[in-house]
């Protein structure tokens, strides 16, 4: 039996290194060069090329390579028979509620508007917004967005959450689905961390941003299908928004003629708010690779249907 490590544009060896330290008689191989692919009944991946798991016939798990799965379930190669696993690590989730703290601080401080001064020579002050305008929505209670929401918390911001049920989380207020519009208008920083289906494509929209508390940023670290881009620019061109922070755009790299770039109230990080260290992959990676050759439930297991 073999394990497959598949990612374009992404160098593997270190997580392979880091699998055999953990066990010695695995078999793993790093795309392309995949010597039995009748031997292949495990993969990790991360922007696969389309329909490649049709070549391995015995294939019966595959994790994702992070947090986000889209790149599997979107795949129509990928039999329902095989079980999906996503990717999550306490690095991963410190390192994303770390990012939502620094844009938040970023927004408060106008580092962003500092930095724009300094390039130009430009010397004006700007007033500290205070924390009582700065009340924190998280759109996504799992695991990333509990994690944003407890840093917040210690750091003393007022934090909502919006989720699909209640949740009880001390510190807190929790809104479900029916409870959007008032989710919103207690919210003057809104954090999407949702994880993308149907019901949530598209979902930062104009009519969204009007709800918000006055003033109000966004700040996506969800994934770039959450964004009409077309509504966000408007927003911000017309004072809906003040400003967004964004590490996750529909086409990556965002291209160097797209309207965000000169958008100064846009801040633009390249899908960098939590990256996936190796030795901790390797750890749930393993323990997936055994569960699956036993028949057993995986660690972050997906279902298709809720599509996380």
């Amino acid at each position: 039996m073999s394990l497959l490590l598949i990612a374009q544009n992404r160098d593997l060896h270190s997580l392979k290194k880091q699998l055999l330290e953990l066990d010695s008689n695995l078999d793993v191989d790093i795309w392309p060069k995949v010597e039995h692919k009748d031997r292949i009944t495990f993969a990790v991946a991360w922007n696969h090329p389309k329909d490649i798991f049709s070549n391995y016939p015995n294939l019966n798990a595959i994790s994702s390579l992070g947090a986000g799965v889209n790149h599997l379930l979107n795949d129509e190669g990928i039999s329902k028979n095989i079980k999906l696993a996503r990717l999550i690590t306490p690095s991963l989730k410190s390192e994303m509620a770390e990012y939502v703290l620094n844009a938040v601080l970023a927004y408060r401080h106008h580092t962003t508007r500092y930095t724009d001064q300094k390039r130009e020579a430009y010397w004006s002050k700007h007033s500290i917004i205070p924390k009582a305008q700065c009340a924190v929505g998280i759109m996504g209670l799992g695991e990333m967005g509990q994690s944003v929401a407890k840093l917040l918390i210690k750091n003393d911001y007022l934090v909502n959450g919006w989720s699909l049920s209640k949740k009880s989380i001390k510190g807190i207020t929790s809104f479900t689905e029916n409870q959007i519009s008032d989710f919103l208008s207690e919210t003057n920083i809104l954090v999407c961390l949702l994880p993308l289906t149907r019901q949530t494509q598209g979902i930062l929209d104009l009519e969204l941003f009007k709800k918000l508390k006055s003033p109000s940023c966004l700040i996506n670290a969800g994934r770039g299908q959450h964004l009409v881009e077309e509504d966000l620019i408007y927003a911000i061109d017309t004072g809906a928004l003040s400003s967004a922070w964004l590490d996750v755009f529909e086409e990556e790299p965002l291209p160097a003629n797209h309207l965000f770039w000169n958008r100064p109230k846009i801040m633009i990080t390249p899908h960098v708010a939590a990256v996936t260290d190796s030795k901790e992959a390797a750890q749930q990676i393993l323990e997936n690779y055994k569960r699956s050759l036993s028949g057993m439930d995986l660690i972050n297991e997906v279902s298709r249907e809720n599509g996380y």
